[in-house]
């Protein structure tokens, strides 16, 4: 599963303390998610993509092949 959410909070010029404040976990957590480490549960996902005005699955992609 990749996503864009590095490349959004960059564009929106937060670091990602600022990010992780916004939607309120750890900074270690938005690391986790940017670097593919960690899958946000639903809810978190969904906030984020509220967070940057973006669907969820244009963030979100899954690279598996069924």
């Amino acid at each position: 599963m990749t996503n864009g959410v590095r490349q959004l909070r960059e564009s929106r010029g937060l670091s990602q303390g600022q990010l992780a404040q916004e939607l309120r976990v750890s900074r270690q957590t938005v690391n986790a998610i940017e670097t593919g480490r960690y899958l946000p549960s639903l809810p978190l996902a969904f906030a984020i993509a509220r967070l940057f005005g973006r669907p969820i699955e244009e963030i979100f992609h899954d690279d598996t092949h069924v």
